[in-house]
């Protein structure tokens, strides 16, 4: 009976000790999946939203980021969430505009991605640059996001700014 008196002690000590170190968990850890859970519509018309960016690329002198991923997408929250760490941001906001294109569960938006040169079956989340006239100027070709870094998506801006 000892036994398990302490077994049953120590499972509930420890059950409360992993509940207290996950509630003081940094703010920034928690908020990459607490924000921006619907970037990908899934009723938007993805070539209509990429015309529309191109009159407003012309007009500002960007380049276009074409984000093909979906909301259920780990990965994809946390690109967008360091989308939006310095310098990145301001990196986004000076040179690009991005255009989400939900891809489903790589069922949706096929025709767009193949137009772009985008293997979304290899997974996502899944880029291509294009500039103001619709140029393709890069196009992933093997889950180079999946997994990335702050510093890893600086590079890639600053490699395609306009």
């Amino acid at each position: 009976m000892n036994t398990i008196r302490r077994i049953t002690i120590r499972t509930v000590a420890v059950a409360l000790l992993a509940l207290m170190m996950t509630s003081f968990a940094p703010a920034s850890a928690q908020s990459v999946f607490m924000v921006n859970r619907n970037l990908y519509s899934e009723t938007a018309n993805a070539n209509a939203d990429i015309a529309a960016a191109m009159v407003t690329a012309r007009r500002e002198h960007k380049r276009i980021i074409l984000d093909f991923g979906a909301n259920w997408c780990g990965d994809c929250q946390v690109l967008d969430y360091y989308y939006r760490q310095s310098p990145n941001a301001e990196l986004l906001a000076k040179h690009f505009l991005v255009v989400h294109i939900d891809t489903g569960h790589v069922d949706h938006n096929v025709d767009v991605a193949k137009k772009y040169h985008v293997p979304i079956a290899h997974g996502i989340p899944s880029l291509a640059v294009i500039d103001a006239h619709g140029t393709l100027l890069y196009a992933e070709h093997e889950k180079e996001f999946e997994h990335t870094s702050v510093e890893a998506v600086t590079a890639f801006l600053n490699r395609w700014k306009a």
